[in-house]
């Protein structure tokens, strides 16, 4: 350990060692003494020749390493060169949309029903060998998480040719050197844990949308969905707050084909970190006819038209996508025709041309969203309609009866609707 032993504004005469070095600006009169007290008879932004000339000296010292480097790197092979190039420069694989594009017609077709974070897990395994730039990790929660696959080789204190990374219980550590990682170029950094401890790593998190860096973290155990934990570990204020953070892309896929898309779209992002937020619990496959077109980039789209004219949109996010199919063959049986509008990522819908947004939400006289967490941003879409989800914290119980207890269920969702009408 390293400790530097410091005064706080050292050289002010009056302000040297108290509060007001940091919480007030010095004004003309303290910046003139203290000027004078260290001795600094130089202009505002002038560096003395002396100082100037021993910061090139040192500066030079590195150019005969930089032109070894250099005439290495043209020496290679110009296949490995145009990869070294294109993974600096930060491009994406040409063959990448490809891969995804076959591997969601496969998961289309055979409609798998799993959490998301297994879904998460199955993505990676065709992502990773296609992304070899992207370096995987977890804060001690990999069995939970899901993110270690084949293609990602451990990290060891003997071995580092690997680009998977055990960060142990340090989710703040992680998430700033996974900043640490995109400042420098040449890799895509992903880091892991549950979404309830974005908290741990906030700090992190808003530094990399303020810089502009791209980063894929997956939270997983996204919701009550996650059950027994109990409400320290169920996040329902997390998507809300998020969200609220400026560039920051939070994506919440229904099934399997929706979190290969969220991988991809988080992919494209190169100047914005992305979250994706993932399931404990296993959801069912809503997706199951292949669309080229990758419809979460959109951020919404309508997954489940109505059987004609539509009296109520209902919208939704993440596992609470087949909540609203199911609310919506209910209100069917009553007469009533819903359309399901999926929610995968709001920054990313909100990003689309007029147009679009107004297509997506439709002209329903009756428009209300279902989320397992708090209403907070949901008015931008469903205005004062009705919302499904939480008010309060979490309980511990089967996830399945934790739903029921708090009424997140396709009964409340149509019966929500009906009373509009």
């Amino acid at each position: 350990m390293i400790a530097c032993k410091t005064t706080i504004g050292f050289g002010s005469p009056n302000r040297e060692g108290t509060h007001k070095a940091h919480s007030d600006a010095f004004g003309p009169d303290e910046v003139a003494a203290t000027r004078k007290n260290l001795n600094w008879p130089y202009p505002p932004f002038v560096i003395p020749d002396e100082i100037l000339s021993a910061w090139r000296d040192a500066g030079a010292r590195g150019a005969s390493d930089r032109e070894v480097w250099l005439k290495r790197l043209a020496e290679l092979d110009p296949a490995r060169r145009s990869e070294f190039e294109r993974r600096i420069s930060g491009k994406l694989p040409n063959g990448l949309d490809g891969v995804i594009a076959a591997y969601k017609k496969q998961i289309a077709e055979q409609a798998p029903e799993v959490a998301t974070r297994k879904a998460g897990e199955a993505a990676l395994n065709v992502i990773a060998p296609a992304v070899p730039e992207l370096v995987t990790g977890s804060a001690d929660l990999t069995p939970s998480n899901n993110t270690k696959v084949t293609a990602t080789k451990e990290i060891t204190p003997e071995d580092f040719s690997g680009r998977y990374i055990h960060w142990g219980i340090r989710e703040h550590g992680m998430a700033a050197a996974c900043n640490g990682m995109a400042v420098h170029g040449g890799l895509i950094p992903s880091g892991a844990s549950f979404l309830a401890f974005t908290d741990y790593a906030r700090p992190a998190l808003r530094l990399a949308a303020l810089m502009k860096i791209r980063i894929v973290h997956v939270f997983t155990h996204d919701s009550i969905g996650l059950g027994e934990d109990g409400p320290t570990h169920q996040p329902v204020e997390h998507l809300a707050a998020l969200r609220a953070m400026p560039n920051m892309y939070l994506w919440r896929p229904a099934d399997s084909v929706e979190t290969v898309e969220c991988w991809q779209a988080a992919l494209k992002h190169e100047h914005s970190p992305s979250i994706l937020a993932l399931t404990r619990q296993s959801l069912p496959a809503l997706r199951r006819t292949h669309v080229a077109e990758n419809l979460c980039a959109r951020g919404a789209y309508e997954i489940s038209p109505a059987p004609g004219a539509a009296s109520v949109s209902i919208f939704a996010s993440g596992s609470e996508v087949s909540l609203a199919v199911a609310a919506q063959r209910l209100l069917q049986d009553r007469g009533v025709a819903a359309r399901v509008v999926s929610v995968p990522c709001m920054d990313a819908f909100f990003a689309q041309e007029e147009d679009y947004r107004r297509t997506v939400i439709g002209s329903a006289p009756v428009k209300v969203a279902v989320e397992a967490a708090v209403r907070f941003g949901w008015d931008a879409i469903i205005g004062d309609g009705p919302f499904v989800g939480m008010r309060g914290y979490g309980e511990s119980g089967p996830y399945k009866a934790v739903y029921q207890f708090f009424s997140i269920t396709p009964e409340a969702v149509a019966e929500a609707a009906a009373k509009r009408l």
